[in-house]
């Protein structure tokens, strides 16, 4: 049996510089294998939350329509391999060693060197056009206009699934700074699709589609089936909702909208192809309910307030108290994140986040008692498994345990089953 080869002793080397925003280390480094970007249509799907679950959609119904389909989404929870994705199966280990070790031979060591992102993110663009892709849906990674995901000049389509103030060290402080920096996946005379965005942000938006004449599709968040439950409608088209929350009512409606623009251009995806897709489709972490020992558990990244308040929305429809185990990076709005989660009686138990920059959950705890002091309980731990075994000793019945706070998180946790 061939062993499996170690991706991260690959990319660890380039972890070393860290986040670092531009396109010229990216560019140099595609042209230098030949510009396979150049060779892969895409849909560019851009935003604050909801960009996995449109891709996920995107993908599902894609494929359910006979084409061939990369999908490129960032971070992994469990291994590299999952974000780069051939008709919703992983790309083999084998394969992205391959292209890992032909990218690291093209660097030049006397040229600045790629980040770890632009280097996965240039395998991606290889293993696509290798694979001779009809057609790619990428996730930005970070803002938009300086990703390592924004060099193609003419995307089919681009999606903005949402704004809300996260990143603001890097992209700016407020929503309309953030607002710029996404924009910048906008290219002239190409279509775009836009969710419902707070008012400074849809300003942003505004003046660009108008500078850039792009075709713009805002699109209301999808109905809820009147007599088919667990189905939701769009201009027409009822389809299963597998995903859960109300937030999935806009997510699939952006995906909806996306793929009218490419039936528009000629692509064939028919009805039944949608609602197969739909039903299929699956994102890993998010609103996903699992067991661990017996202990029945909701998991879900909820790593900034907007995320956080959707998952609020939906345990809300739950009505039991929430006994919270979580961690969160140093970088987040811990305030914020709290003010959307916590509620009188809840209880939260806080770890670390392990092989990140986490934040202390003494101090996530003093502060968590500040947001709200009517906690039933509010402990900390040195490790998730071990916070997760007393809560599985000391639930009842009546709560609901949910594991949230960090992707990364919910990946040690994956990683560790």
């Amino acid at each position: 049996m061939t062993e499996k080869p170690n991706l991260d002793s690959l990319l660890q080397p380039f972890q070393r510089f860290g986040v670092h925003l531009g396109l010229k280390r990216i560019e140099k480094l595609l042209t230098d294998l030949d510009n396979p970007h150049h060779q892969v249509p895409i849909i560019h799907v851009g935003g604050t939350n909801g960009k996995g679950s449109v891709c996920a959609y995107l993908s599902s119904v894609l494929t359910e329509a006979g084409y061939r389909v990369g999908r490129y989404t960032s971070p992994h929870l469990v291994d590299w391999t999952e974000r780069i994705c051939l008709n919703e199966q992983p790309i083999e280990p084998q394969i992205l060693a391959e292209i890992l070790q032909h990218i690291k031979d093209k660097i030049d060591p006397n040229q600045e060197s790629p980040t770890q992102f632009e280097v996965i993110t240039a395998a991606a663009w290889l293993y696509f056009a290798q694979s001779q892709v009809d057609i790619a849906i990428v996730e930005v990674g970070l803002g938009g206009r300086l990703d390592a995901t924004n060099v193609c000049d003419r995307p089919l389509v681009s999606v903005i699934t949402s704004i809300s103030r996260e990143h603001w060290q890097r992209l700016g402080p407020t929503v309309a700074h953030i607002a710029r920096e996404k924009a910048g996946i906008l290219k002239a005379n190409c279509p775009v699709v836009i969710g419902k965005l707070p008012p400074e942000a849809t300003e942003v938006f505004t003046g660009k589609i108008k500078e850039l004449n792009c075709l713009v599709t805002w699109v209301e968040p999808a109905e809820v089936s009147s007599h088919n439950s667990g189905y939701a409608q769009y201009q027409g088209i009822e389809y299963p909702l597998p995903l859960l929350g109300e937030v999935q009512l806009s997510n699939s409606a952006l995906a909806m909208a996306a793929i009218q623009i490419l039936q528009q251009k000629g692509w064939q995806i028919s009805t039944a192809a949608i609602q197969a897709g739909m039903k299929k489709t699956s994102w890993l972490g998010r609103l996903q309910w699992m067991e661990w020992k017996n202990l029945p558990l909701l998991i879900d990244g909820a790593h900034n307030p907007a995320a956080a308040t959707a998952l609020r929305n939906y345990i809300d429809t739950q009505a039991k108290s929430v006994i919270w185990v979580m961690g969160m990076l140093s970088t987040k709005d811990h305030q914020d994140i709290f003010t959307a989660l916590l509620r009188p009686k809840d209880q939260l138990h806080l770890v670390p986040v392990p092989d990140h920059s986490t934040a202390d959950p003494q101090e996530l705890a003093d502060l968590g008692q500040q947001v709200c002091p009517q906690l039933s309980q509010c402990k900390t731990y040195t490790d998730l498994f071990i916070a997760l075994e007393i809560v599985k000793n000391r639930q009842d019945s009546e709560s609901l345990v949910v594991l949230c706070g960090s992707l990364y998180l919910i990946g040690y946790f994956f990683k560790n089953l």
